[in-house]
Parts: structure tokens; sequence; C-alpha cells
């Protein structure tokens, strides 16, 4: 019997142990092969993206600030009476345009004629007096040179003749007094401007401490809209406004869908708002056709500068993903690749690129909903129109995707 029998049984098993496991990793680099290639091979046929594209371009960009504002009138007036009685007739109409001087209202004023007559009264009848004691005043002083008087009794006339005198200045003011009376009893308008609802008829008792006036004035030409602005962009507005310029302001309605006014930025808050970080701002406008109401809500557009010579894209180019704001940039290979941008101020149709693309780049700017990074495409030509026409049998491949920002995903 031999003795090496065992041993070279262990040994046939390990070999065919090593041919197994060599087998199954050349069966396994095979498949991998496979599919690399073959997944290569799909991706190489697939049609290429049709899109949109268009060069950047050098142009002027407006820098805007859109806020909300209120429309402030320069004036409201309560006009209050200036003292007390009866109504006897009121002269002016609701939501009438009135002038400044302009017959408003008439308190019943016979009263203060009478007090005025009694003072008239009273005041010739301290003339009177006065007038006699100066007379006295003469003759004692002829007695009193002739030392036929006591010395007493010419200086008693002295005061007598002073104290007559500020008597009849007594009447005199008491008379001034109740002609600026009667002046009140007739209410004129302060200031040009819209009267508002009527707050009293006639017959009414009025007093001076009636809060609630006899009618409300507000100015309408001109006025003014007063809006806020962030401290972020405070700064340029301090700089431009320092330097001397009139910088625009357009008024739109609620809804933007009608300008309302232009005007010109003429004041600036002197305090910053802490709750909010804003700073308010007043616009004047002359409001000629009386198209901004008082305390009425409007979209208010300040143009801080206008930017020259900015490399300009449509805003449709401009993405949001990952890499944060990018746009497609068209290679010379027909193909695609993500290109990081800093966005600027925009008009809507067009947005400035402050950094990361040049005048004359190409961009994509519509059909990049399956557009990533290294994608083949073809840019379609534009159509007599002037918007792009893609070939018949590549309009398949377009679905229509959102534009702006977050349309598209970037993929590194």
């Amino acid at each position: 019997m031999s003795t090496n029998g065992p041993t070279v049984g262990k040994q046939g098993h390990k070999r065919r142990g090593m041919i197994i496991a060599v087998v199954v990793i050349v069966v396994l680099v095979i498949v991998i092969l496979y599919h690399h290639l073959n997944g290569k091979k799909q991706r190489t046929g697939l049609p290429p993206q049709v899109v949109s594209a268009t060069a950047a371009t050098l142009g002027s960009m407006p820098e805007i600030l859109n806020e909300l504002g209120t429309v402030t009138p320069v004036s409201t007036v309560t006009v209050l009476p200036q003292l007390s009685g009866y109504l006897t007739e009121v002269g002016y109409k609701e939501g009438q345009d009135v002038k400044k001087g302009q017959f408003l209202a008439q308190i019943d004023p016979r009263q203060y004629q009478i007090d005025k007559q009694q003072s008239q009264a009273q005041l010739a009848k301290d003339q009177a007096s006065l007038d006699q004691a100066r007379a006295d005043m003469a003759l004692y002083t002829q007695l009193h040179a002739q030392k036929s008087i006591a010395e007493q009794t010419f200086i008693d006339q002295k005061f007598t003749v002073e104290q007559d005198a500020a008597a009849v200045k007594a009447d005199e003011a008491s008379i001034a007094q109740y002609d600026l009376d009667l002046a009140y009893c007739r209410i004129t308008a302060p200031i040009d401007g819209l009267v508002g609802l009527r707050l009293v008829d006639v017959g009414n008792y009025v007093t001076e401490s009636s809060s609630t006036g006899i009618v409300v004035i507000t100015s309408m030409k001109p006025t003014t809209v007063q809006f806020t602005v962030p401290q972020n962009a405070l700064g340029k507005v301090l700089e431009q406004f320092g330097a001397g310029a009139k910088l625009p302001v357009t008024v739109y309605n609620s809804d933007n869908s009608k300008q309302l006014a232009v005007g010109a930025l003429y004041a600036i808050g002197n305090q910053m708002a802490t709750s909010t970080g804003t700073v308010t701002l007043r616009a004047t406008f002359p409001n000629d056709d009386e198209q901004l109401y008082p305390n009425e809500f409007v979209n208010v557009q300040l143009l801080v500068d206008t930017l020259q010579n900015a490399v300009l894209v449509p805003t449709p180019a401009i993405q949001t993903g990952a890499p944060g704001d990018f746009v497609y940039l068209v290679n010379a290979d027909n193909t695609v690749s993500v290109h990081k941008v800093t966005p600027g101020p925009s008009d809507g149709r067009n947005t400035v690129i402050l950094s990361g693309l040049q005048a004359g780049q190409t961009v994509v700017m519509d059909g990049m909903d399956r557009l990533s990074d290294g994608a083949r495409i073809k840019v379609a030509q534009p159509d007599a129109a002037g918007s792009a026409q893609a070939p018949a049998a590549a309009t398949t491949q377009r679905h229509g995707g959102k534009r702006g920002h977050g349309s598209s995903h970037a993929q590194s």
C-alpha cells in the first residue's frame, strides 16, 4: 500500500478549486466588459438633445429696486372751528376740489356782532373820559406852573389820564378780538386740495373742542409716495443721491398692469428701522391727472444706476442646482458643460452676468430638461419669425421643461 495516496488527493482538490475560481473571475470580467461596452454603445447611439442657444452680449442694464409704497399726501388738514356756534351755511360739496381761501362754512355771527357793538360803545365812553381827563390835565398844568394848586392834585390828574388811555386801549383790543371772531365765523380752506365726505350739516352746533372738525382737506397736486429699501441696497442709493443725481421713480398700480406716474426721489429717512432692516424714502410726483390717490398702495421702481457694457444673457438661460447658479455652456464639439456664474441685475428678459461668462460665449436658453454635463446637443435654427425651429424628427426629444431658475439640475 502506497503512503502518498491521501496527499495526492488533497492536491487534486486544491487544483480544481483554483481552476474554478479563475473561471469565475474570467466570467465576471467578461460580463462587466460586455455591459460597459454595450452601455457605451447605447449612450453613443442616443440622438443629440435639440436646444435653443444664444451668445452672451454686451449691453446696458438698469439697476432697479422694486418696492411696495404708499401714496402720502404733502398735507392733510382737518378744519376745526375756532369758536362755538350754530352752522348757518355749508359752502362745499363732498369730493370737491377747493382752493386756499375758498368759503367752506358759516357760523352764526350775530352774538359776536352784538359783543363788538358793546365794546364799541364802551370805547366811546372811555374815549370821552380820556378827552375830559386830558382837558383837565391841560388846565392843571397851567395852574401847577403858577403854583395855584397842590402838587398832589397835579400828580393825581396825570394818573387819571393814563388810566383812561389804558381803558381806551383795552376797548380797542376787545373790538379787534370780536373782529377776529367774526372772521372765524366764516370758515375758509387753509390749503388747496380735495375735500372729503361731509362731517357736519347746517344747524349743527360746533365748538372749539370739536375733534371731528368741519371737513378734511387732502392736498392732491403735488403728492408723494413713501416706500422702504433694505439696508444692503441703501449704500448705492446714498452714493447716487449724495452726488446730486436725480433718481427717477416710476409708480405702477397694485397689480403692475398700469403705470400711474413718474417722479423723482427727494428725501431719505435719517434712521434705519431695526425691526425690518429698512430705511424709508420719499419721492415726489406732480400728479396733475390725480392718478395717485391718498393712502393707495402702489408698486415702486427706483432707478438707482445703469450698468454699461455688461455681459447679458436671456434670463431663462440661468439655472439653479447643486453647483449654485449656472448656465449650460455650448462647446465647440456640440456638447455642453455646466458653467457656474454670478448673476446680477435683471429686467426680466435679460440678466447681467457679473462673473463666470464672457461676451460671445454661447449658452443654452431652452430645452434644458434632459441636459447634463457633457451631453451632446443640436442647436435648433431660428425660423423666419425669430423663434427656434427644431427638425421634425427631433421634436419628440423636447418635453417643454420649465424655464428660469430651478428648472433643471446639473450633473457632474
